[in-house]
């Protein structure tokens, strides 16, 4: 155990005095809930007898008369302690000894009381019996006031995300954007609903990581002797339920990526797929914006969302713009008909980095996230995407170039995929082994696996499908404007917390320099330490060690970066 600070130790001598007059401070009996705090207010009533429970807040003891605040999961009510009305005859224990001395801030707490108003117009509760629910042996992270400004509150964004639960206590705000979340999953399922598709269930953990080009996490089954893969994408399982017959099949997916983390990606994240039969990529570009439109309204009442300095309007219809009039619009290049290698010199010429092993795909893609995609700050749909984009994709039926393919962009990200779905098996098997040759040409967006089982199964024939993906994190993201997909994830990825741990002079010298430099080439970093080699090789090796910094391994040399 760390060492405890000298309120955590305080608390635990209160524990023990709890027990010593016979109070179990963790009772496992049932407490009956009458009301919320929130139903307080709502249906209240002088003199009416109610039972509620949750943190003691800001409490003020003031003699035999106290006041609190008690939270609940549905807000704060004002409750008032009086040592007479709580307290029988001469026994003055449970007010005396408990409430004042040994309650703190953060207890949980039952409590049976009438409610009445204040002189000042406050609805609050008078205390008739209280019982302790759960002693808290760490205080919370409040914020504290001094000559009416507010400091120490906990707002550090690192320190947050580690402790969600005490962010969720201390900043009740933070709540809000967690029960928007669950409304548009709420919102998303009763549409789909409504529309006759079903909800269903795919592995998360499968032989060859397929429907999209994603780095995995790879773990083992003991029992099979096989490596498994963590789902990367669902699409592939989804359309094998299609060829099995479903009209319409739909999935809230967590998906696996082993890849960077940063503002609008972290390693487990969720999307939502969907596949109807018999449709195609116009008829889901309709489907897309009635289910946004529908879905804004449910968790803001309003089609309009703030975003940053944008406000976005979520109401259909949306605008679309091909690919290829998108990039020719803000670059003047027209990709159509251009080979490879126009392609590439294009790109370098507009100042778009590339290299040799990206395909003409890879390319395009590099040319429109460069000079275009941040330019859609309404939301949009960039259509026509060209067929080396798109190994899954039906292939155009008015240009074989091209397939029929959409992503809806706002405020500059995509949002949405959607296509026409590949169901020619032969077509397929071609498109994923031309894949197979990027990959080892050294295009990292090319997928290095072909899946037979669903090539199989494309064989037993799938009807006319649309299919579309929708990252449901990004999403949140812009219905409660957060600029971080940290803020819409209860529990997000973090590295490692640092220990505390004494570090040595070097290692001191060290971070100092990498404070201002954030990162710096390894001798760069040597030499403005000022360290001799042997005591260099030590120094970083304790502060890698002890999670401090990294050493980075870059075309450009070796890096080394604080963390």
């Amino acid at each position: 155990m760390s060492q405890l600070s000298e309120q955590e130790l305080v608390r635990r001598e209160k524990l023990a005095k709890l027990r010593e007059l016979g109070i179990n401070p963790y009772p496992a009996d049932l407490y009956p809930v009458s009301h919320t705090s929130k139903q307080v207010k709502e249906q209240f009533e002088e003199g009416k007898k109610v039972i509620i429970a949750g943190r003691l807040m800001l409490i003020k003891v003031q003699g035999k008369a106290s006041f609190a605040q008690l939270q609940d999961a549905e807000g704060k009510i004002q409750v008032y302690f009086n040592r007479d009305e709580i307290c029988t005859g001469d026994d003055k224990t449970k007010y005396n000894e408990v409430f004042k001395k040994l309650l703190d801030f953060g207890d949980f707490v039952g409590i049976e009381g009438e409610l009445f108003t204040t002189k000042v117009g406050e609805k609050s509760v008078r205390v008739k019996d209280f019982k302790l629910l759960s002693k808290t042996l760490k205080p919370l992270p409040l914020p504290k006031e001094k000559d009416g400004k507010v400091y120490d509150a906990f707002t550090d964004p690192e320190q947050r995300y580690r402790q969600r639960y005490a962010d969720l206590v201390v900043n009740p705000h933070v709540k809000e954007v967690f029960v928007k979340r669950t409304k548009l999953f709420n919102a998303m399922r009763q549409f789909f609903n409504d529309a006759g598709y079903f909800e269903v269930e795919t592995p998360v953990l499968q032989p060859i990581p397929g429907g999209a080009a994603a780095r995995p996490f790879v773990t083992h089954h003991n029992a099979l002797d096989v490596p498994l893969y963590m789902r990367i994408a669902n699409e592939l399982y989804l359309k094998r339920l299609i060829v099995g017959g479903f009209d319409g099949v739909y999935e809230f997916s967590k998906n696996f990526r082993n890849e960077g983390m940063d503002r609008t990606h972290n390693p487990e994240f969720t999307a939502m797929e969907i596949y109807v039969a018999y449709k195609d990529y116009n008829w889901m570009m309709d489907f897309c914006e009635r289910l946004l439109e529908y879905s804004a309204i449910a968790v803001n009442g309003t089609t309009k969302a703030t975003f940053g300095e944008h406000e976005i309007d979520f109401k259909a219809p949306y605008a679309r713009v091909t690919m290829a009039d998108s990039i020719k619009h803000f670059t003047g290049f027209d990709i159509t008909g251009k080979s490879e290698d126009e392609i590439r010199q294009a790109a370098k010429g507009l100042g778009v980095e590339v290299d040799d092993t990206m395909g003409k795909g890879k390319l395009i893609d590099e040319i429109f996230g460069e000079k275009c995609e941040g330019n859609y700050i309404q939301p949009t749909y960039i259509t026509d995407y060209p067929k080396e984009m798109s190994p899954l994709c039906k292939e155009h039926r008015d240009n074989p170039e091209l397939t029929e393919r959409f992503e809806l962009m706002v405020c500059g990200k995509e949002i949405a995929n959607a296509y026409s779905e590949l169901n020619d098996p032969i077509d397929q098997r071609e498109r994923f082994e031309h894949q197979l040759k990027l990959a080892a040409k050294g295009d990292d967006e090319a997928t290095e696996f072909i899946d037979h089982d669903f090539l199989r199964a494309l064989e037993y024939g799938m009807p006319p499908t649309s299919g579309m993906g929708i990252g449901m994190d990004r999403l949140i993201m812009f219905l409660t404007n957060n600029q971080s997909i940290q803020e819409v994830l209860f529990f997000p990825q973090m590295r490692p917390e640092k220990k505390a741990v004494a570090v040595s002079d070097e290692a001191k010298a060290v971070l100092e320099v990498l404070k201002k430099a954030k990162k710096l080439e390894l001798n760069d970093l040597k030499v403005q330490s000022g360290l001799s080699n042997k005591k260099w090789d030590k120094t970083i090796k304790e502060l890698t060690k002890n999670n401090f910094a990294k050493v980075e391994k870059t075309d450009d040399g070796l890096f080394v970066e604080t963390i």
